[in-house]
């Protein structure tokens, strides 16, 4: 019998529906000037898009249940199934275009290291290259952790307390000539963020094939004004140079990665080694890098492109990240942009972006990108991935892992092209 308390129920499933097809439509639909409301479209089109599988199981499986107590009798949920059933197509759509991501990042890798890149990796090497996509991730976004990987957390690298933290995370078993290293560098706009929150599928699945990786903390904003953040960087990659053996790793081999605020850092210091006026009582510390692969960065704080007029981060940097205006100091603002940084001298680079990404737009990669290519005097890969958001690799997602799987390829030729030039 249908009960009088199963209305309630069906209000509750017309209500989800509603919210599924909002989530829905802001994961398929590009959106730009929105203003005050970019954050929660944001948010919704972020776990909608890289979570469309899970919503979808969810969403089915929550439709079957009521049509087994009866429920989908009553037409507030006959419309809700009505609404869902669009949804769902939405959401098959959103898995598809993450199913499809290899399609971008394949070309990426070919067309900036050549269409035989893989050819030139080492023969005991060729067996990482494996895409070994474990679907079952993908039912459990948030586990990460991976057999054969140990973690070393809170280990000081410099004199700022919490802010001067680093996790290593390595193979139990040793490599011949010690693990390649791979700094990753969080975001959180220069003001938020830990060390444990991001990149932690890349830095597994990275570990798991033999190379260590480490994350680090760093000062933030406002308490700490630029190039706090930068010297931070700096700072940790000449202790891994100095203590990195301790732990199995080369310290002649260090790749730089991060989001956001980590792609800004993590391009910037790229493209700025050995810099003194950033390496304040280190200035003869070495702080080159061999590769970069910055995801979704900010490239250009003077938005010398107009790319973002109506939406502009100046307030957020000028009050709390530089804590001045670009009026009141305009060479720190050029010097804090990587874009003003491109040389013929630029290490190897993978720039990923999203094409969806709400919070930063697109063409600011394809503005740093161009500059690089046209310069530099090594490969420069830029993979241009359709529907995704920023942020879209914290968590395991069909996105996620085969971006991972991209840049491992990218990282093992960049590292044995160098080791062929020893």
């Amino acid at each position: 019998m249908y009960l009088e308390s199963d209305v309630s129920l069906a209000g509750i499933y017309f209500f989800l529906a509603l919210v599924s097809a909002y989530c829905v439509f802001t994961a398929i639909v590009q959106a730009r000037r929105i203003y005050w409301f970019v954050p929660i479209y944001f948010l919704s089109a972020w776990l909608c898009g890289e979570l469309a599988l899970i919503h979808l199981l969810w969403q089915v499986g929550f439709t079957a249940l009521l049509a087994f107590m009866g429920g989908l009798s009553d037409p507030l949920a006959q419309t809700g199934l009505g609404i869902f059933a669009l949804a769902w197509l939405g959401l098959v759509y959103l898995h598809c275009q993450s199913m499809d991501t290899p399609n971008h990042l394949r070309p990426a890798l070919r067309k900036s290291l050549g269409e035989n890149y893989r050819a030139d990796i080492p023969s005991e090497r060729q067996h990482v290259l494996s895409d070994d996509i474990r679907t079952r991730h993908w039912l459990k976004p948030f586990h990460f952790k991976r057999d054969g990987v140990r973690v070393d957390s809170n280990i000081a690298y410099a004199d700022a307390g919490k802010r001067n933290l680093l996790d290593i995370y390595r193979p139990h078993e040793p490599r011949e000539g010690g693990f390649p290293v791979l700094l990753q560098v969080h975001g959180g706009a220069w003001i938020i963020g830990e060390k444990e929150q991001q990149a932690k599928p890349l830095m597994y699945h990275m570990a798991q094939r033999g190379w260590l990786c480490v994350a680090i903390n760093y000062r933030l904003s406002p308490k700490a004004a630029f190039p706090a953040h930068i010297i931070d960087v700096k700072k940790a990659i000449a202790w891994v140079k100095e203590h990195i053996r301790d732990y199995g790793g080369d310290p002649n081999f260090i790749a730089i990665t991060g989001g956001s605020a980590g792609g800004h850092l993590s391009s910037l210091a790229a493209l700025t080694p050995n810099r003194a006026d950033w390496q304040p009582g280190f200035e003869t510390a070495d702080t080159s890098v061999q590769a970069a692969v910055p995801f979704y960065g900010v490239y250009d704080f003077l938005d010398r492109a107009g790319i973002r007029p109506e939406m502009s981060m100046d307030e957020l940097l000028a009050d709390r990240v530089m804590q001045c205006s670009k009026e009141e100091n305009p060479q720190l603002w050029d010097s804090a942009s990587p874009l003003s940084h491109v040389s013929a001298d630029a290490p190897p680079m993978m720039v990923i972006q999203g094409t969806h990404d709400s919070l930063v737009w697109v063409e600011e990669a394809r503005a740093f990108v161009s500059a690089l290519q046209g310069v530099s005097t090594q490969p420069v890969a830029y993979a241009e991935l359709p529907g995704a958001q920023h942020a879209f690799e914290i968590f395991h997602s069909v996105r996620t892992d085969h971006t991972a799987h991209a840049v491992g390829h990218f990282l093992e030729w960049t590292h044995a092209q160098w080791l062929g030039a020893r």
